[in-house]
């Protein structure tokens, strides 16, 4: 994890992992903020601000008194959303170190084969 990202976007990110990772499918319940910020040592109103993040995008449905779920076709629209912002905004950079380093798309193709 980038320790400069604020720590709502870091926990952003874990949650994130989760859905494209499968540990949580559609329609399964979150863990509680208060169970998440004790696993992450955060405070709960940065727990809360990071799943806000998530109802915003539509990518988790609160139902009251109960929890939060993951939303149908969150992991598809969130990896959409993933890719566009690799390509748009890391890639760029990653694309400037490889030419500096003289490392190519063939060296990457092997190791990642190997």
């Amino acid at each position: 994890m980038n320790e400069d990202r604020p720590v709502y976007l870091r926990l952003r990110d874990s949650i994130a992992a989760m859905i494209l990772d499968g540990r949580v499918r559609d329609g399964d319940p979150l863990p509680s903020v208060r169970s998440l910020a004790a696993d992450y040592g955060a405070n709960p109103l940065t727990v809360a601000k990071a799943y806000q993040t998530f109802q915003e995008e539509g990518l988790v449905v609160v139902k009251r008194g109960v929890g939060m779920f993951v939303a149908p076709q969150a992991a598809e629209r969130l990896r959409t959303t993933e890719r566009k912002d690799f390509l748009e905004h890391r890639w760029p950079g990653i694309v400037t170190h490889m030419r500096r380093i003289g490392l190519d798309v063939e060296d990457l193709v092997e190791r990642a084969l190997a």
